[in-house]
């Protein structure tokens, strides 16, 4: 085992991973870094926050022909490294100069911590039939490197390919996880974030996470803007690596948890990283070639901040809180958190119920409405609550702003008017839909806050109805609405006189 849950929320995870060179705490970002040329020596990663890196070890191969230099040498880095294969580059081009079975041999040579088998990228606009191709050929050569593996302290990635087909993402990692690998990398996301398809990217990390052990991180390749970090990390990935901090700073961007800024148009540093501290905005501009090295540095450290971030709130249990904010700085990323809803069941079995800290949610939308805590509470309620069994008269209140609902006026005042024995109350409204009286002090129907209405779907006061099998059920609402089953009345007097001949 080389990966250890310590914390969870949504489906996100804090976990150490293990490597020969020590263990890394996950969600862990390793930069990429060239294995010879940076403007930020890899050396410096550690003082940013960085504790585990990523290189090409094609590039390595490539550029030393036919030596095979330490890796940690080279980059000056001591910490765990993980190499590519080369696989990107051949997704690029179209083809390499390297055999699969060379490439394990060399990494191996080069002291690697965590290899990575030379894949067949799916990318993003892959034929089905190209697509097929790309996992049945990476799943032969990820077989094959079971017999050319020699080092047993290095770890292996297996990568997930299939691309926007997700029942051959499916297939891939179903038949990567029945082989020997530590990690799995998901193949072939780039050409997807950078055109803003987050809905697709959650439909494939998905269909890979619940395909795979859970003992095994799962790795998004080429991660991209901080601002998708949070969205990534709650559906389950716990490995990234990037380029963008680098990439971005070569094109004169400069990076917020949100969004990026043309260095022209900054005429104030929103941020309080020792680069932004120490210059100013027009330094990024005028200093010239070092405004680079500036923006580089200045985007690892937004880039790190952004990982604590998220750990902090996954440990404190408001990483769906985060996820409200950062999806909403750009509104493809917020399709991609839309699209949550769809597997709102994947996100309350991953989240944990045992051990977490009760705390207050806030509830903005249908979309907030799908968050575990939500979904959990409706499926017990329809599952295992049974009303008591001297009350089959339901009286059901509009949840009222004053929480616990049952110290409210409202029911207190129905209590003193409708005080029948047989009289069951209970509340209702959105988000939860009904909520029994018995239950209101419970977490979390007196720990919310909702900007929703008192609305509630008929067939959800339908079902409870049906189910607890109510004799007489009565409703008190000011809008006229047809429940079948459910009397509506105006007052708290006309189901006084409803109720008196019960």
């Amino acid at each position: 085992m080389s990966f250890e849950v310590t914390e969870r929320d949504l489906a996100g995870r804090i976990g150490k991973f293990s490597t020969r060179r020590g263990a890394v705490e996950t969600p862990c970002l390793m930069p990429v870094v060239n294995p010879v040329r940076n403007i930020v020596p890899p050396a410096e990663l550690k003082k940013f926050g960085f504790d585990m890196i990523i290189t090409n070890s094609y590039i390595i191969l490539k550029r030393f022909k036919g030596e095979k230099p330490d890796v940690h040498s080279i980059t000056g880095f001591d910490g765990p490294i993980m190499t590519d294969s080369g696989a990107y580059q051949l997704l690029v081009y179209g083809d390499i100069e390297v055999s699969p079975e060379e490439i394990i041999a060399f990494q191996e040579a080069i002291s690697s911590d965590v290899g990575v088998i030379l894949d067949i990228p799916t990318g993003g606009h892959a034929t089905r039939e190209q697509a097929e191709f790309t996992v049945e050929e990476t799943v032969r050569r990820a077989e094959q490197s079971m017999r050319l593996r020699k080092d047993e302290t290095m770890l292996w990635a297996g990568p997930i390919q299939g691309g926007r087909y997700l029942d051959l993402v499916e297939r891939s990692a179903k038949k990567m996880a029945a082989l020997d690998f530590q990690t799995h990398p998901l193949g072939s996301p780039t050409q997807f974030m950078e055109e803003y398809d987050y809905t697709s990217l959650v439909d494939m990390i998905v269909t890979a996470k619940i395909n795979l052990p859970p003992e095994r991180p799962l790795h998004l390749f080429g991660a991209g803007h901080p601002m998708m970090l949070p969205l990534a990390v709650a559906l389950g990935c716990d490995l990234f690596d990037s380029a963008a901090y680098a990439l971005f700073a070569k094109d004169g961007r400069y990076m917020t948890s949100t969004r990026t800024i043309r260095v022209e148009d900054l005429t104030e540093l929103p941020c309080s990283c020792p680069v932004c501290i120490s210059h100013t905005a027009k330094d990024f501009v005028e200093l010239k070639p070092e405004s680079e090295e500036l923006l580089t540095r200045h985007n690892l450290y937004v880039t790190a901040e952004e990982i604590r971030s998220i750990k902090q709130a996954l440990r404190e249990g408001s990483l769906w809180e985060m996820l409200e904010t950062r999806c909403r700085s750009h509104p493809r990323l917020y399709e991609g958190f839309k699209r949550l809803a769809i597997y709102k069941d994947y996100l309350e079995g991953n989240d944990p119920i045992i051990g977490r800290r009760a705390k207050g949610i806030f509830i903005y939308d249908d979309v907030s409405a799908s968050r575990p805590e939500v979904m959990r509470y409706k499926q017990r309620i329809s599952k295992r609550f049974r009303r008591p069994e001297d009350k089959d008269i339901l009286v059901l209140l509009p949840a009222p702003e004053e929480k616990p609902f049952n110290r409210s006026e409202i029911y207190l005042g129905a209590k003193k008017v409708l005080d029948k024995d047989r009289v069951h109350f209970c509340f209702y409204g959105e988000p939860f839909g009904v909520i029994p009286v018995e239950l209101a002090e419970t977490f979390p129907l007196s720990q919310f806050e909702s900007c929703k209405s008192n609305d509630v779907e008929t067939e959800e006061l339908k079902f409870f109805v049906e189910r607890n099998k109510y004799k007489k059920a009565v409703m008190l609402s000011n809008v006229p609405i047809a429940i079948q089953g459910i009397k509506v009345m105006g007052s708290l007097e006309e189901i006084k006189e409803e109720l008196v001949c019960e």
